[in-house]
C-alpha cells in the first residue's frame, strides 16, 4: 500500500503545479492575509503575520479535505449508479462553468449565492473562516483529478470506498497541497503589493469569471495534455506501471476464475466451465444509453468475450474476423462483446477508445476495463484473447493471439446451432487471413519498464532529460538513441535533436507514438516519408513491403514526441 499511497500523492504534487488550479487560484493567493473576506478579496487589515500564516493552512487544509471527499463519495455513487467515471469530472467542469457564469452575469450570481448568504452573514474570519473557505474550494478543484482519477483514487479499481482508498485519496490530497499552500503564504505578501488594484474589484470578478469558464472549456478539451510531456509523464507513472497496477488488482477482491482447462489449441467444442461475470467495467459503448451488460442477460445467446486494446497490431489484424463475424451472426443470436483492457496510459481515456473504436468500425458492445477486473477474472494474459461461450453460459473455447479464424468460426456456427436447431445460416465469412508466419523482431518497448533491446542497454537515465550517442553498430533486433531523449516507464520524450534508430527483419514496421510533432524517417540511408504526430495517441505504421526484408530504420523525431513500442509484421 505504500506504493499507491507514494502515487498519489505525486500525482498530487504535479495537479498542484498544473494549469488546472487556475480557477482556485486568487482565492488561494490571498488566502494568507489575515482580512480576507468570504469572497476572497482582501481587506483592510492585510498584513503578514502568524494569523495570516495559520489561515493559509486552514485554507489549504480544508479545501484538500473537501476534495478527498468529494472524490471518495462521488466515487461510490458513480459506481453505484453505474455512471461513467469520467462523471464527477464533468460534474466538476459544469460547476466551474456555472460559477464563471456567475461572475459574469450579476443576476444569476445572486442566485447563486443565496443559498450562503446565512453563512456569509456570520463573516467567518481567522482560521475557522479560513476552513469554510477552503471547503468550498474543494468543488472547484474537484476537475483537476480528472486525467488520474481512476488511478490516485483506488474506487475506480475497488468500486467501494476501504481504508486502502482513503489512504491514497489522502495522499494525492497532501501532494497537492503543498504547491498551495506555497501559493497562499507567498500570496500574503503579494497581496499588500497589490492593494492599490482593489477598486478594479468589479472588472477583477468579470476577468475571474471568464478564466474559470476558459479553464473549464480547457480540461473538457484535454487541452492541457501536452503538460504531460513537460513534466515526468504522471500518467504513464500511475497507470502504466505493471507494479502498481498489480496492487490496484489485488485491492479488487475479485478471485480470478482458472479457465486452463481449456486448450487454446482445441479444434472441437471443450466444457471450461461457467463465463466469469463482467466486472469494474467503467464505461460501456454501442449499448443502448451506455447500460452495462451481464451474463445473465446474455443467456440464451452465443457470445464471443474479445480481449483487445486499441493500439495493439494483433488486435487490429483480428478486428475485421470479429467484426464480421458479429454482422453476419447478430441475427440469429450471436452477440461480441470487446473488453477494452489498456496496455498504455492513454488506452484508459475513454473518449480515446471511442474515437478509435469508431474509426475501426466498432459496432458490437465494448467494456471499457480499465482497472483489469474482467481480464483478471477471465485469468487472461493475451491481447488479443477470445472466449467463446455458449447459449447456457459455459465457455466452450479460447483462443490466444492471433490467427485460426476458420476454427473460431465453425465453431461459432456449431453452438449457434445447437441453440436453435433448424437455423439456417448464412455461408462462412471469407476475410482474408493476415496473420504474419515469418520470422520478425520482437516486440520491442520504448519505456524503461519493459526496454530490453536497446544498445548499449545501461545507460538510460530513468524520468529524466539525457544525451545519447548511437552504438557504433547495432545487431539485428537492437535499437540505438541520439540526441535527447527523456526516458519514462511506458515511453520515451523526444527532446532537441533526438533521433532513433532500429535494425528490424520484418514485412511491416509500426510504432505507437503519442504528443504531437514530426517523425523524418529514412531506412537504409534512404529518405522515405515526414509522418504527423498528433491527436489521439495510436499505431503509427513506419514500413510495409511485399515480403520480409532486414534494414536499419532512422527516425529524426522533434521534441514532445513520445514513442512507446515497436510492433512487427
Amino acid at each position: 500500500m505504500i506504493g499507491l499511497v507514494l502515487v498519489g500523492v505525486v500525482a498530487g504534487f504535479l495537479a498542484g503545479i498544473s494549469p488546472c488550479i487556475l480557477p482556485v487560484l486568487p482565492v488561494v493567493l490571498v488566502a494568507g492575509v489575515t482580512g480576507t473576506s468570504p469572497s476572497g478579496q482582501p481587506s483592510a487589515d492585510d498584513a503578514p503575520s502568524s494569523a495570516g500564516v495559520a489561515r493559509a493552512v486552514t485554507v489549504v487544509v480544508g479545501l484538500a479535505l473537501s476534495f478527498s471527499v468529494l472524490i471518495l463519495a462521488g466515487s461510490e455513487i458513480i459506481s453505484l449508479l453505474h455512471l461513467p467515471q469520467d462523471s464527477l469530472r464533468d460534474a466538476g467542469i459544469a460547476l466551474l462553468i456555472l460559477v464563471g457564469l456567475g461572475y459574469l452575469i450579476a443576476p444569476l450570481g445572486a442566485l447563486l449565492e443565496r443559498p450562503f448568504a446565512r453563512i456569509r452573514t456570520r463573516r467567518p474570519s481567522g482560521r475557522g473562516g479560513g476552513f469554510v473557505l477552503g471547503l468550498a474550494l474543494g468543488l472547484l478543484y474537484v476537475p483537476c483529478a480528472g486525467p488520474i482519477l481512476a488511478a490516485i483514487t483506488v474506487v475506480g479499481a475497488t468500486h467501494r470506498v476501504g481504508l486502502t482508498a482513503v489512504f491514497v485519496t489522502a495522499g494525492f490530497a497532501v501532494g497537492t497541497a503543498v504547491p498551495l499552500l506555497v501559493i497562499a503564504l507567498a500570496g500574503g505578501q503579494l497581496s499588500q503589493r497589490l492593494s492599490a488594484l482593489r477598486r478594479h474589484a468589479p472588472q477583477a470578478r468579470l476577468v475571474g469569471g471568464a478564466v474559470m469558464i476558459v479553464m473549464a472549456v480547457a480540461i473538457a478539451s484535454n487541452a492541457f495534455q501536452g503538460l504531460e510531456r513537460d513534466v515526468p509523464s504522471y500518467s504513464t507513472a500511475l497507470q502504466g506501471s505493471t507494479t502498481i497496477r498489480s496492487q490496484l488488482n489485488d485491492l479488487t477482491g475479485v478471485q480470478a476464475t482458472s479457465l486452463t482447462k481449456c486448450n487454446s489449441n482445441a479444434t472441437a467444442l471443450v466444457d471450461c466451465g461457467p463465463a466469469p461475470e463482467f466486472k469494474g467495467i467503467t464505461a460501456w459503448l454501442n449499448t443502448p444509453g451506455g447500460k452495462p451488460l451481464t451474463m445473465a442477460q446474455l443467456r440464451g445467446k452465443v457470445v464471443l468475450v474479445d480481449f483487445w486494446t486499441y493500439s495493439c497490431i494483433n488486435c487490429q489484424r483480428t478486428l475485421p474476423h470479429v467484426e464480421a463475424w458479429y454482422r453476419d451472426y447478430a441475427k440469429d443470436g450471436f452477440v461480441v462483446v470487446g473488453v477494452h483492457t489498456p496496455e498504455f496510459a492513454f488506452e484508459h481515456v475513454v473518449s480515446n477508445v471511442r474515437t478509435e473504436a469508431a474509426a475501426f468500425g466498432v459496432r458490437y458492445p465494448v467494456a471499457i476495463d480499465d482497472d483489469y477486473e474482467t481480464w483478471n477474472a477471465y485469468d487472461n494474459e493475451y491481447w488479443p484473447a477470445d472466449y467463446l461461450i455458449d447459449a447456457q453460459g459455459i465457455v466452450r473455447h479460447v483462443n490466444f493471439g492471433e490467427g485460426d479464424y476458420s476454427t473460431t468460426e465453425q465453431l461459432i456456427r456449431e453452438l449457434l446451432g445447437d441453440a436453435h436447431p433448424g437455423l439456417r445460416l448464412p455461408p462462412p465469412t471469407n476475410v482474408p487471413d493476415l496473420t504474419p508466419t515469418g520470422e520478425m523482431n520482437p516486440e520491442t518497448y520504448v519505456g524503461y519498464e519493459r526496454l530490453q533491446y536497446l544498445v548499449p542497454s545501461d545507460a538510460v537515465a530513468a524520468n529524466a532529460p539525457a544525451t545519447y550517442h548511437f552504438p557504433s553498430s547495432l545487431p539485428l533486433g537492437g535499437m540505438g538513441w541520439s540526441g535527447t531523449w527523456t526516458e519514462h516507464a511506458e515511453e520515451a520524450t523526444a527532446g532537441p535533436g533526438a533521433e532513433m534508430e532500429l535494425r528490424f527483419l520484418a514485412k511491416d514496421v509500426y510504432l505507437v507514438l503519442g504528443g504531437s510533432g514530426t517523425i523524418d524517417e529514412s531506412i537504409d540511408g534512404r529518405p522515405v516519408a515526414t509522418i504527423k504526430v498528433g491527436g489521439v495517441p495510436g499505431l503509427y505504421t513506419l514500413y510495409q513491403a511485399s515480403a520480409t526484408s532486414t534494414g536499419t530504420l532512422l527516425l529524426r523525431v522533434s521534441p514532445g514526441v513520445q514513442a512507446y513500442d515497436f510492433t512487427f509484421g
